[in-house]
């Protein structure tokens, strides 16, 4: 009799577990009557939700849809099309300011790669896009949107796999761009761990996942999931990272798995030409002088166009279809935008005034001003408008020193002293005017020039510009960013510009501006320094001081004098 009610109470219990699980699984497969129409509802309203759509913004409708859209870019784009449009493509790193095109461009090269004979890229290769700065990093790893992750059973809304013990892999967007390109806008953003994560990646091609919960010999696991977990997910894709930083702040693991591709700065016109197309396609007339002037202030390409766009509106509410020049100098004023320096030169020859060249944060060109002054002293050395002291080494192991430009002036003092010019009872003042500090070897030859145009009271050739580190021997050595240079000296309207002739091969011929290869400071002082206004002493008694080392084949331009050049 005991047995009995003892069967009869564990079957009772079985019947009642197996109710409630079966009502489990039912509630799982399909949702009741009243979760079906609260999803109609919300359906409905997410479709009500999307048919309400604002106008075009005026960014997107002027966003270049083809190459010769992207103004101001043509050796970037060229080099970007090099790389991915062929048989074998390779990673790349953009470098470029802010609003210049780099995303555009990488879009529109997929585009030309995927039509380009021999290419491993299909006709509906994808192009995915992610921004490195949003890119969550979760150190329990339960969401990884770069690199994938796996989601545990134990974590709430696993669904019915999860109720079975099956952890579910979750991919990527390294995974979702494999046989694409995968585009990584300011990757030098990118947090140190999910860096590493992505340069194994590019190694192996494939994202590898694990779980604490994958079991090989659990019955029930889907064969995909298995596979998964055996061979990896598939990545296989190129990567395009664009960033607005320098090349030597981004890991050097990344750069040795890339490519490089540099894009500049626009122009006052390049900017000005933006603006009058995003104009043109808001549907507003604009003077182009109007575009001139945006162009003067505006720092890139997205500036130029959110200008228009207000002075658009402003001119909408007035029931106007023309852009006036009040209208932009409103725009101008209320937006607190500054003017860019000047870019030309003062071609005036002048007495301690020398044009050099310098290289911006942003690989941009640009005109450096030195000027000099000698005054009755104890032979003091002052230089204003540098950087004083950098910091070298990395974190926990820095050093500071004096800066290379500080350095340079060193040099000047002991090259002229040993030139014959020493300071004796005079001070040296060297300055660089602009607000902008200045550091790097590079303008050592312009300070040289500079200190011994103020010390013999010769002018210098105002149409020319130089550039090149000073040693104390007189000799110029190679320096960084030539092409640049020599552009600025371009659009600044100087005819002539003196380099180091180890730089020689890398910089381009610009039209209307001569080039010349010097190795000796003798050679641009004797073309560039003016006769003094009194007769010398000692003709070219400069080039006899110098060093043996230091004197080379003086370049004598048709218009110098052989005597340009000389001691006191």
């Amino acid at each position: 009799m005991l047995s009995a009610i003892l069967m009869l109470i564990q079957l009772t219990v079985t019947i009642v577990v197996g109710i409630y699980f079966f009502r489990q699984l039912r509630s799982q497969r399909a949702p009741s009557q009243g979760e079906g129409s609260h999803s109609a509802r919300e359906m409905a309203k997410l479709q009500r939700l999307r048919a309400i759509r604002l106008a075009e913004p005026l960014a997107e409708r002027v966003r270049p849809g083809k190459f010769s859209e992207v103004i101001g870019q043509e050796e970037g784009v060229r080099s970007l099309k090099a790389i991915l449009c062929g048989a074998n493509p390779q990673h790349v790193l953009i470098y470029g300011p802010p609003g210049v095109g780099k995303t555009c461009a990488a879009r529109l090269a997929l585009e030309a790669a995927r039509m380009s004979p021999g290419t491993p890229f299909a006709a509906d290769a994808p192009f995915v896009e992610v921004d490195a700065t949003c890119v969550r990093f979760d150190e329990r790893a339960i969401a990884d949107p770069l690199i994938g992750s796996v989601h545990d059973p134990i974590y709430q809304g696993a669904g019915p796999m999860g109720a079975q013990g099956v952890p579910q892999p979750k991919p990527g967007a390294v995974t979702k761009a494999h046989g694409g390109v995968l585009f990584l806008d300011e990757i030098g953003e990118m947090h140190p761990v999910q860096m590493g994560k992505l340069l194994k990646v590019l190694e192996d091609r494939k994202v590898m996942l694990e779980s604490a919960y994958y079991d090989p010999d659990m019955t029930g696991v889907p064969a995909y999931i298995r596979d998964i977990f055996r061979n990896g997910l598939p990545a296989d894709f190129r990567l395009i990272g664009a960033t607005t930083r320098s090349p030597q702040e981004i890991s050097p693991a990344l750069r040795s798995r890339c490519m490089e591709v540099f894009f500049r700065a626009l122009t006052e016109d390049e900017v000005a030409q933006i603006a009058a197309g995003a104009a043109e396609r808001a549907g507003f007339a604009m003077a182009q002088q109007q575009a001139q002037t945006i162009g003067r202030y505006a720092a890139c390409g997205r500036d130029a166009v959110n200008i228009v766009q207000m002075a658009a509106g402003l001119a909408q509410m007035e029931t106007r279809h023309e852009i006036s020049e009040t209208d932009v100098a409103w725009v101008l004023n209320s937006g607190h935008y500054a003017p860019r320096p000047p870019q030309r030169a003062e071609m005036t020859s002048r007495v301690g005034c020398v044009h050099g060249l310098a290289v911006t944060g942003d690989q941009q060109g640009a005109l450096l001003d030195v000027e000099a002054v000698v005054t009755p002293g104890e032979g003091r050395v002052t230089v204003t408008g540098i950087i004083e002291e950098e910091e070298l080494g990395q974190e926990g192991r820095r050093i500071r020193r004096k800066s290379t430009a500080r350095g340079s002036a060193e040099n000047v003092r002991t090259m002229l002293a040993a030139m014959g010019h020493p300071l004796g009872k005079r001070d040296l003042h060297l300055n660089f005017p602009g607000g902008a500090p200045v550091d790097g070897p590079s303008a050592g030859v312009a300070m040289a020039l500079a200190a011994l145009s103020a010390m013999t009271g010769q002018a210098v050739d105002g149409r020319a510009a130089v550039t090149g580190e000073i040693t104390v021997q007189g000799r110029i050595c190679a320096v960084g960013g030539v092409a640049q240079k020599v552009e600025a000296a371009r659009r600044a309207g100087l005819t002539r510009v003196f380099i180091p002739r180890e730089n020689e091969g890398e910089a381009q011929a610009s039209a209307g501006v001569e080039i010349v290869g010097v190795t000796a400071f003798a050679e641009v002082a004797s073309a560039l320094l003016m006769p003094a206004e009194k007769t010398p002493v000692e003709p070219a008694s400069l080039r006899v001081a110098l060093p043996l080392a230091a004197q080379g084949e003086v370049r004598q331009p048709a218009s110098a004098s052989p005597q340009a050049v000389q001691t006191q």
